[in-house]
């Protein structure tokens, strides 16, 4: 198992290269000029510097390879020295300056560092995004494994119907469907998510959890609907498999032949579902995050794609690339912990 995932990432090195050469050039042919809100009454040679500044007056060939240098080499330097100054768990180390003066990627919308901002937005993700698919986890397994166990029964009718709501509705709609019934007309939930508020105390943390719960309750639907239904087509694939059988014919309880020899070989499958479904959690929502205004990733990409923003699109969607190879090889190393039969070699 160890030699295979030193070999897969190895290999996903010159995956993730194409990958950033295929997202580099697909961006470049977008149309569109980032100098365009630049106000008129700024003089042309002052364009054309800040252009230069910008990396828009180099060839193709050297914006790729700088970015590439940036992103690889600068910003883990800038990483390092962040842990050693700000982080509790190495502020102990001495301070290291080893990005001090250098270029990083820079977006052209704020100005500002490309990590810097995503560092900036990724709490909101999380404690929304993130809580969303944790709830809609948690509630899909035993929805799944029960409805199988039981199936045809009223429960698993009941949790079909559901599912089928979770895939149809569409976030836009029950967005607006949740926000007119729990915050218009009942006023139970605040319609607008608050991106200011901090944490401090059990007051504010509820708070906090009173904000999060209709964007967290439509993103957990979709989540519950898709988990639910892969559980149950996994969990019947195994109940009718000769070692169901022999387990019960051994006179093992029900609970013991359900919960741990059925339930452990279903979960292969589920673990894929389960982990390509994470790098969407960094990822954000995007049509969510704009209906409840949650000023997280999803939004910052939407808002980059609108200002033709070329380095803050790029290194978002580089990173959700890099997600998606990395949780691929988690799913397959968890294949060889929950099935023995399982071997890389």
């Amino acid at each position: 198992m160890l030699t295979y995932t030193i070999r897969r990432l190895v290999l996903s090195i010159p995956t993730l290269l194409f990958i950033s050469i295929v997202i580099f050039l697909l961006l470049q042919l977008a149309p569109g000029d980032p100098m365009a809100q630049v106000p008129l009454t700024v003089p042309p040679e002052v364009k054309q510097k800040m252009r230069e500044a910008l990396g828009l007056g180099q060839p193709i060939h050297v914006q790729y390879w700088k970015w590439l240098v940036q992103f690889f080499w600068i910003e883990p330097q800038v990483l390092v020295d962040w842990a050693t100054r700000d982080s509790w768990l190495f502020g102990w180390l001495p301070d290291t300056t080893l990005s001090e003066g250098k270029l990083r990627v820079i977006s052209w919308q704020s100005r500002s560092p490309v990590m810097d901002i995503v560092v900036q937005r990724m709490p909101q993700t999380l404690w929304v995004v993130g809580m969303s698919y944790i709830v809609g986890i948690l509630i899909a397994l035993p929805i799944g494994i029960y409805s199988a166990y039981k199936q045809y029964s009223l429960f698993d009718q009941a949790g079909t119907f559901v599912s089928m709501i979770g895939f149809s509705i569409p976030p836009f709609f029950s967005g607006v469907l949740v926000i007119v019934i729990f915050s218009v007309n009942l006023g139970w939930f605040p319609s607008i998510y608050d991106t200011t508020h901090v944490v401090t105390d059990w007051a504010s943390f509820k708070i906090q959890l009173n904000q999060m719960i209709l964007p967290v309750m439509v993103l957990a639907l979709q989540t519950t609907a898709q988990i639910s239904r892969f559980m149950r087509s996994s969990m019947l694939d195994n109940l009718n498999q000769d070692y169901v059988r022999t387990a019960r014919a051994k006179g093992l309880k029900e609970s013991v032949v359900v919960l741990v020899h059925v339930l452990r070989n279903s979960m292969i499958p589920i673990i894929t579902v389960i982990a390509l479904g994470v790098p969407s959690v960094f990822g954000g929502a995007i049509i969510t995050e704009t209906l409840f205004k949650v000023n997280g990733i999803g939004q910052l990409l939407l808002t980059a794609l609108f200002a033709n923003d070329l380095p803050m699109v790029m290194t978002l969607t580089f990173i959700f690339a890099v997600l998606i190879v990395l949780f691929n090889l988690i799913a397959d190393v968890l294949y060889g912990v929950l099935d023995p039969r399982i071997r890389y070699d």
